[in-house]
């Protein structure tokens, strides 16, 4: 467990999902994972599995379906290096040039940490949120995910120091 911190909960799952508003729209979802903050509550996150749907197969199109999960609401489609992405996952048809549908690919953040690592991220204000956005599809994508951890009390000045990280990360 973080120094500052105590688990008032056992494990959570928490399952959302998510449908792009037109095809190749950026979409986003806010969860609320219903804090105390007069307690000094927050989210310990240990492990976030995202399933974007397929990209439509299109000859010879590239086409992608790109999904996130982040401590703060964004604009357009973050990337993982954005300090507050908790998740990416990608899937990819690459088909430019084929006269088939192409082939197919995909790349994911690590969705279940290494046993040696306490948590992937401390959400300490009320909510998440997850985008999805497709790339030269025809139809609207879904995504569907869970998110695994626990609540925690985090005294005064670690709350603090969390709450303006993650504020400041916006």
């Amino acid at each position: 467990m973080p120094k500052g911190l105590k688990s008032t909960s056992s494990l959570i799952t928490i399952g959302f999902s998510l449908q792009e508003t037109g095809p190749n729209t950026f979409s986003q979802a806010r969860i609320d994972l219903q804090l105390n903050p007069l307690d000094n509550e927050v989210f310990v996150v240990q492990a976030i599995d995202l399933q974007p749907d397929y990209p439509d197969a299109i000859a010879a199109t590239n086409t992608a379906t790109n999904s996130t999960v982040t401590t703060t609401s964004q604009t357009v489609m973050p990337v993982l290096s954005n300090t507050s992405v908790l998740a990416t996952a990608e899937s990819q048809i690459r088909a430019a040039g084929f006269v088939d549908a192409g082939v197919g690919f995909q790349e994911t953040s690590m969705d279940s940490p290494p046993a040696g690592l306490e948590y992937i991220g401390i959400i300490a204000t009320n909510d998440f949120f997850v985008q999805t956005e497709g790339y030269l599809n025809i139809n609207p994508k879904l995504v569907q995910g869970k998110m695994y951890g626990y609540r925690a009390r985090a005294d005064a000045s670690v709350y603090a120091a969390l709450v303006q990280s993650e504020v400041l990360s916006a």
